[in-house]
Formats: C-alpha cells, sequence, structure tokens
C-alpha cells in the first residue's frame, strides 16, 4: 500500500445529451475584451438560437467575470481551468467575434475527444474572422480534428444546414475543388529559375531574426527549426528588448531625418497633442528610432528577414512597429547608416518583414524577394489579416486589411498616397503611426506557407486587386479599421466560402507583378522553388502554369 499522498482524482460530469458546449477565446488585453464583448455576446445568442432550431442546446462553458466585465478566456491558465470542467467527449463550440489568442484554449482543444466547431460571425466589425482563420491555423498544424462555419446573420440556408450536418455527423464537409496539387512541371525558363534559387538558398543558407515567437497567442505562426532548416534558413532568436535597447543609441537628428524625407515624398500624418488619443510627434519619432535600429540589428547579425512581435512587451514601452515594418520592406525608403556612418544599410533593396513575427511568412517573404528581384519586379511583400468582404458589382470583394505594415509601393501613389493616423487606442496603448492607403490596382500572386501533418505546406494563387469607387472604399473601412491600409482584393477560381475552408491562417502573403502573365510567371517560379525545397504545394483557385 503506498504512503504517498496521492492526488485527488478529478470527476466530471457526462456530456448532457443533445448539447454541444460554447466557450470563447479572448485576447490578452482587458481593453480589447471589454470592447468587443458586445458583439460577442449577441454572436453566441446567435449560434444558440441556431443550434436550439435543431432542437439542441448550447452549454457555456465559463461563465461571465463580473469583475471584468466579459465573458472571455483570457489567458492560457484560464482556459486550462475552463477546460477541467468540460466532458472530454462533448461536441464543443468555439465562438468567435473578437480577435482571439489562441494558445488560450489550444491545451483544452489538444486533448479534446468530441466534435468541435469553429464559428465566427462574418463582419468586419471586430476581426472574428481573422481569429477564426489563425486558430483553425493552430488545430490543423497540430493535428487536432475540427469543423468550420461562418455567417452574416446565422440565418441562411448554407449555414443552418451546415450546422445541420455537425450536429448529426460530428463533421461539415465543404467545397475544395478549388484546390489542386501542383503537377509536374515541364521545362520553362521560370521553372529554372526557382530550381536554381531553390539551391542557392539550400547551399547558402539565410537568417530570419524574430524579436520574440508568437505574437499574440499565433500558435500557426511559429515555424518549428527542423521544419525551417531543411529549407536553408535559420532563426536568430532575438529579444524586443534589445530593439528597444538599440532605439534609445538612435540620436534625435537621425530620426528627424527619417521624418523629413517621408515628408518630401509628400507622406502626410494627422498630428494632435493627446498622447493617449492622438498621432504625436514625439510617437514618430520614437517609430522613426525604431526603423533604425531594426535595419543596424540586423546588420549586426547578418539577417535576410526579419520579424517583430511587438504586440507583447514592446507595446508597453514604445509606439507602435507598423510604420517601420512597411519602410523596411519597402526597395525607396529613407537611408539608415551603418553606426559607423560609412555603409548606406540595403540601399535600394527591400528588406524582407513579417509582421508579427509570423514566421510562416518570413519563409514566403523571404523567397518571394527573391524570385521577383531575379524577375525585376517590386520585391516589396505584405501580409494582410483575411478582414471581411462583401459582394460588388457582380463578384465577391475582399477587404484584406493589416494594422499599417504595407509597403508604399503597394499603395496608390505610393508615399505621397499614404497617410499617417494613430494606431487604436484598444491595442496600441503608446499610439504610433499606420501606412494608412488604398492598395493600388494590378496582379498579385498571394500565399501561405502552413504545417500540416508535421510538414510545410505552400497555399498559393493568383488575384486582381480592384478600385472601387471612393464612397464604397470609405464604407468598408469604416466597417472594419479606418487607421489601417486596405486591399480590395478578388481571387480568381475562388468563392468566398471555399477560401474561408480551406485557408490555414489569419494572414495572405501578397506581392504584386507588372500584368497578369508576368504575375503567372512570377508564380511558376516560387512554386517551382518551394517545390525543390520539398514543401507540398498546392495550388489554388485558378492558376496558369
Amino acid at each position: 500500500m503506498s504512503s504517498y499522498t496521492l492526488p485527488t482524482k478529478r470527476v466530471v460530469a457526462p456530456a448532457e445529451p443533445k448539447t454541444a458546449y460554447l466557450v470563447a477565446s479572448g485576447d490578452l488585453r482587458l481593453s480589447a475584451n471589454l470592447a468587443g464583448w458586445a458583439t460577442q455576446s449577441a454572436v453566441e445568442k446567435a449560434v444558440t438560437d441556431a443550434v436550439a432550431e435543431l432542437g439542441w442546446t448550447v452549454k457555456r462553458g465559463h461563465d461571465v467575470d463580473p469583475v471584468k466585465g466579459h465573458g472571455f478566456i483570457d489567458s492560457q491558465r484560464a482556459g486550462m481551468e475552463v477546460f477541467k470542467n468540460i466532458p472530454a467527449d462533448a461536441p464543443l463550440i468555439v465562438a468567435e467575434a473578437v480577435w482571439q489568442y489562441s494558445h488560450h484554449v489550444l491545451s483544452g482543444l489538444r486533448n479534446h475527444r468530441g466534435p468541435i466547431l469553429t464559428v465566427a460571425n462574418f463582419s468586419g466589425e471586430w476581426p472574428g474572422l481573422v481569429g477564426l482563420l489563425g486558430l483553425n491555423g493552430g488545430m490543423t498544424k497540430m493535428g487536432t480534428k475540427y469543423s468550420t462555419i461562418w455567417s452574416v446573420d446565422f440565418t441562411d440556408e448554407w449555414f443552418t444546414t451546415g450546422l445541420r450536418e455537425w450536429i448529426e455527423t460530428g463533421t461539415i464537409t465543404h467545397d475544395a475543388s478549388h484546390v489542386r496539387a501542383l503537377p509536374a512541371l515541364p521545362a520553362s525558363a521560370e521553372k529554372e529559375l526557382g530550381e536554381a534559387l531553390a539551391d542557392e538558398l539550400a547551399n547558402d543558407k539565410a537568417i530570419f531574426g524574430v524579436f520574440d515567437e508568437g505574437c499574440m497567442g499565433m500558435y500557426n505562426a511559429i515555424i518549428d527549426d527542423e521544419l525551417m532548416n531543411p529549407l536553408g534558413i535559420y532563426k536568430e532568436r532575438l529579444s524586443q528588448s534589445a530593439l528597444w535597447a538599440e532605439m534609445q543609441t538612435v540620436s534625435d537628428a537621425e530620426a528627424a531625418a527619417v521624418g523629413d524625407w517621408l515628408k518630401a515624398k509628400g507622406m502626410t500624418f494627422a498630428i494632435g497633442t493627446d498622447e493617449k488619443t492622438d498621432l504625436t510627434e514625439a510617437q514618430l519619432a520614437w517609430q522613426y528610432k525604431m526603423y533604425i535600429a531594426a535595419l543596424r540589428i540586423s546588420d549586426d547579425y547578418g539577417l535576410d528577414a526579419i520579424g517583430i512581435q511587438y504586440q507583447q512587451g514592446l507595446k508597453d514601452l514604445s509606439p507602435a512597429s507598423d510604420l517601420a515594418e512597411g519602410l523596411i520592406n519597402n526597395a525607396d525608403r529613407p537611408p539608415v547608416t551603418s553606426r559607423d556612418g560609412k555603409r548606406v544599410l540595403w540601399e535600394g533593396k527591400a528588406f524582407p518583414l513579417a509582421n508579427e513575427a509570423d514566421e510562416g511568412v518570413a519563409i514566403d517573404a523571404l523567397i518571394t524577394n527573391r524570385v521577383w528581384t531575379a524577375m525585376g519586379l517590386d520585391p516589396a511583400t505584405t501580409l494582410h489579416d483575411v478582414r471581411w468582404g462583401e459582394d460588388y458589382d457582380g463578384e465577391f470583394v475582399w477587404v484584406f486589411e493589416i494594422s499599417g505594415s504595407v509597403p508604399p509601393s503597394h499603395l496608390i501613389g505610393g508615399y505621397a498616397g499614404a497617410e499617417g493616423w494613430r494606431q487604436n487606442p484598444v491595442y496600441f496603448p503608446l499610439g504610433g503611426s499606420t501606412i494608412k492607403g488604398i492598395s493600388k490596382p494590378g496582379e498579385i500572386v498571394w500565399s501561405r506557407v502552413y504545417i500540416e501533418d508535421g510538414a510545410l505546406h505552400l497555399d498559393i494563387g493568383r488575384a486582381s486587386v480592384v478600385e472601387l469607387p471612393a464612397e464604397e472604399t470609405e464604407r468598408r473601412w469604416q466597417a472594419t479599421n479606418p487607421e489601417w491600409p486596405i486591399m480590395h482584393a478578388v481571387l480568381h477560381g475562388i468563392d468566398r466560402n471555399q477560401f474561408m475552408a480551406r485557408h490555414k491562417a489569419n494572414h495572405a502573403n501578397v506581392a504584386y507583378a507588372s500584368d497578369a502573365e508576368t504575375a503567372d510567371k512570377a508564380l511558376l517560379a516560387k512554386a517551382a522553388l518551394f517545390a525543390r525545397l520539398g514543401v507540398q504545394v498546392h495550388l489554388c483557385g485558378t492558376v496558369n502554369l
């Protein structure tokens, strides 16, 4: 008989019949959770009503906290406590109307045995769709089976049919007919280029400098070394505290020179005096210093690309990183010299950057930069949140939108078409400027690197960026975040639900080409490069090889 003190075995009540349990993963930031709680409550009621129409009941897996004023799971520990009391075999709904930190619930979802459904409102008001896709990407990475669905008002036939399928079978089957494996490619100049660049990368190798991993709970955005290194890409793990320290060494005169350069190019800033709500000159000065500091650290370590997490830690010290990031990833940008003043760092070159330290984007941006540069194209890339979209004039036009790190070469008018607006205090307490503008019409290649079944995959496709009337652009801005840059994207050969069901991340990476034919050729070269490196390439939608 053991004399040791054994833990008390926890007993969880069995799952109730015809009952789905509901959880809501939220933000780490109280301000964001409070701001989005009313919308989340409305979504949960709509989902509960839809389930009730099918003869089932929804039981919330955790209470609303009367002290905090919201009912989100707002930390990893809180998530672990919540899942202790949810039957492991119960049908489980993860309802999302806002941005959520996936790691708050991943430990519970990893062990859950019952059918899982992620659901979001198809709305731009809060980034629930972005949170849903990030969570889906995380579960794909860790091998947890799930179903997913979305709706504008949770009463349409497509949604109710899918919900009924999940209740009756535990799964939802979506149309994936737009996806096909990369076929064997015939000989071409583009295939030869892609494979030569792949061999160069594998042999010579590159370094991605990441200023702290795991931004905003994005488990899906962490690419393990064992998967990244065989591509020839290695991480230099850096601390954001080092970036902050380097910012202290940049002189006020150097920072002012960056601002003068931008204003001479025609960029404008909406300046005010209230640090809590306005964009101020002091905030801009720190962003200019971050821009200089990031490039100098990159020079120190011989980096080939960087990513800045920002939203943990650095947000409490410094204005937003987005202005610096957008400039770094633009070929035409304010000159930054080495510390001794003898060299201009990466003069005339876009330096690959992964906003929010998204490592899937880092791989993609670095490789895209090399292909586009070799083809004489603008190598600037950006990741966009897959934010929302609606029909316009007979076709579905996506709102791709990110918090301001878009390179100015992607915008109508370049720098002259860019405005600096203060970041939303809900997410950015110390402010900082965005690079607000409208993405120029043209042809793009979009893509996403992700992990599935323990291997790297690439989804890649084509899209056209369209120009909408000013009033429609403004309506979409007001329905989302008017301080952020916006892209009006029409995907080729992929409808709304196909894209949502397939996409394994909150971000899509985009790069422009000069015309449709060139975009097709650039896609071919990029696909050939990834395939040569052993990545499983999937063509999505209408792709002309």
